[in-house]
Formats: C-alpha cells, sequence, structure tokens
C-alpha cells in the first residue's frame, strides 16, 4: 500500500447481514430516503389504473408485513403500500433514535408529503392505530379516510394479558428479556406471539407460521431489534400520559376523516370494552365488532375487514375509480355490527 492510500477502517455501525426480507407473490418492496430516516415500502400493483391510494401502518413489533392479506384482498379498491415503521421490519432505525408516537407519526408524515399521494385512505393497527390517529388529528389534509383496527388509545383498566407488553417500556427490561428468554427458538417466540396475537390461533395456516418464524429469526439477528421494539413501547406509554391537545383521545376528537373501527371481542392487549368509548370519541364513526377475533382481524378475517371497508367508504360516498374527493364527517355517528369468516394466511409477528 502506498502512502498516500488511506487504511481500511470498517465502520462502527455496520449492520450484520442477514437473510432479506420476504415479499409476498405479487408484491414489490422499495427504499425511500427521507430527513432523518429511511422507510422500507411493500405495495401491490393496483388491479387497475386509477384507485384511491392507501396507506397501511403496522403495530409494535410488527411490519408491512402484517398487511400482505388485506392488501391483496383490497387489491381491486385501492391503490396500496404499507411501510415498516423505523427500527421496524426492514426499515433501519431513525438517525437520531427518537421512537416517540410523535416521531412515528412524523415519519408517516414525511412519507406522505414526499409522496404527493395524499389525501389516503389510512389504516393503522395497534401502535399504528395510535400513530394515525395523531396522522389524522395533525394532517387532516392526507387522509381521506381512516380505518383503525385495535387502536392502542389510552386505557385506565388494562387487561392482565397487556402487561407484558407494556412492561418493555420500562428502562432494563428488555435487557432482562433477552437474557431470559435467550434459549427460546423462534418457533416458540411465534407460538407464544400468535397466542397474544391471534383470537383463535388454528387459523394461521402452516405456510403463515412458517413464513413468521423465518422472519422471527431474520428479526433476532438485528442488534437493535430490542431497542425499538423497548423505545418504541415507551413512546406508547409516554403518550399515554400527555394531556391537553397532544392528548390521543383529545386528538381522536379532533378527526375529521370518516372512520371506521375494527374491534375483536378475543383481543389480548386492546380491551373489547374501548370499543363504545372509540366510537364516542371519533366524531364520524362506524364501529365492526368480530366476537371471535384477536388483536390482528385484519390478518384473522382479511376478507371480512375488507368487506366493511368498502362498505364503509360506499356508504361515505367514496369512490374506487380514484374520481371522488375526500369526505369530511359533520355529525357523529357509529354503527355497530358483527361478522365472522374469512381466513388467515399472513405472517403472525406483531403486536
Amino acid at each position: 500500500m502506498s502512502s498516500t492510500e488511506v487504511p481500511f477502517v470498517p465502520p462502527a455501525n455496520v449492520l450484520p447481514k442477514v437473510s432479506p426480507v420476504r415479499v409476498g407473490e405479487g408484491e414489490r418492496l422499495r427504499s425511500v430516503g427521507l430527513q432523518g430516516i429511511t422507510l422500507t415500502v411493500r405495495s401491490r400493483p393496483p388491479a387497475r389504473e386509477g384507485l384511491p391510494p392507501a396507506l397501511y401502518v403496522h403495530g409494535l413489533g410488527g411490519s408491512s408485513q402484517n398487511w400482505s392479506a388485506l392488501m391483496e384482498q383490497l387489491e381491486g379498491d385501492v391503490d396500496g403500500e404499507a411501510l415498516d415503521l423505523p427500527g421496524f421490519g426492514d426499515s433501519p432505525p431513525p438517525d437520531d433514535g427518537n421512537y416517540s408516537l410523535t416521531a412515528h407519526a412524523r415519519a408517516v408524515i414525511r412519507f406522505l408529503d414526499a409522496s404527493g399521494r395524499g389525501p389516503v385512505h389510512l389504516f393503522g393497527n395497534s401502535l399504528g392505530g395510535a400513530v394515525s390517529t395523531r396522522v389524522a388529528a395533525v394532517r387532516p389534509d392526507l387522509v381521506r379516510t381512516l380505518t383503525l383496527v385495535s387502536p392502542a388509545l389510552p386505557e385506565i383498566r388494562v387487561q392482565r394479558t397487556a402487561v407484558p407488553t407494556g412492561l418493555l417500556a420500562l428502562p432494563g427490561v428488555a435487557g432482562l428479556f433477552t437474557r431470559y428468554s435467550k434459549n427460546w427458538t423462534a418457533e416458540q417466540r411465534v407460538r407464544g406471539v400468535t397466542a397474544l396475537c391471534y383470537g383463535d390461533p388454528g387459523r394461521v395456516t402452516p405456510e403463515g407460521f412458517r413464513h413468521a418464524v423465518e422472519e422471527m429469526e431474520r428479526r433476532l439477528q438485528l442488534p437493535y431489534f430490542w431497542d425499538a421494539m423497548a423505545r418504541s413501547a415507551r413512546g406508547l406509554v409516554n403518550a399515554y400520559t400527555l394531556g391537553g391537545q397532544h392528548a390521543l383521545w383529545r386528538q381522536a376528537e379532533r378527526v375529521l376523516a370518516p372512520t371506521l373501527l375494527v374491534y375483536g371481542g378475543k383481543d389480548q392487549l386492546v380491551g373489547f370494552r374501548m370499543a363504545q368509548k372509540a366510537a364516542r370519541a371519533f366524531r364520524d364513526s362506524r364501529l365492526l365488532t368480530l366476537p371471535e377475533a384477536g388483536h390482528v382481524a385484519m390478518m384473522e378475517y382479511p376478507e371480512t375487514v375488507a368487506g366493511a371497508f368498502r362498505d364503509f367508504v360506499s356508504d361515505k360516498g367514496e369512490s374506487t375509480s380514484g374520481g371522488a374527493g375526500p369526505v369530511r364527517g359533520s355529525a357523529g355517528r357509529s354503527e355497530a355490527g358483527t361478522a365472522s369468516g374469512g381466513g388467515a394466511d399472513a405472517t403472525a409477528v406483531g403486536s
């Protein structure tokens, strides 16, 4: 080596090589660089040109794969994209290490602003439901309708089954759990997550379970996996304590977009009793209750959720041909219903 050559020094933040994230048949992945973050976006080409845009936001520990089944069901109705929030799925951690609810909402807003696709039909599950609520409240121009599946909005009386997830927010707990569970196999972890998130874990197909195990094995190789989980859990808990205009229930009341609420009767993470409170809080809402569903109804009953969405947008005067503009709510209204059916063939990872 000559004296003018600079010796190679491996960067300290190089991430280990892991297996590529799964891309389902008919899906595409792309990476989008934005200010301070890089997002992986999963998309499914629409059945025809001119369909209105939709964006899907996953929950804590989940990824864009959580929406694959519903995206396929709605490919003839919307031009759908699902993003991996910073630090989840295939998206690297944010440059500033900020996993607060506000930071996640900012990531969604930056993506929508940069893509120019708004207003969109915005979907959110769990943590993603709280994020989407905040986005719809502060940027109504970006949201034409809002669909929330078991949104993680503040509860006074938390279910006992949800306590372990909440404990991740405490400093040091993620490290303790990592050491405690170091000998657990990926299969054991996926069975635990599935039992927690599904009303009936038997609805997960063998292929779906295998894909979930592969994804779990991939995630466990990422050095930031537990940090992203813990910091996002902490960010959600911190958001629960905010008052004034930043309070999540206050922001729910400010949402102008027509809102479809989906709650599962066997949800172990978000109390089913919160369904009626949500229906009262969102000024122009419809409530769909699925007695046999758990926390991820869009994975357990994608056909049912897709059908409810179609009926919802049709009744609100929305068009799936791309011609109609956003509809804003007026008088508060809640319609309760029950449904069953559908199937589950999606990756059972995430809460």
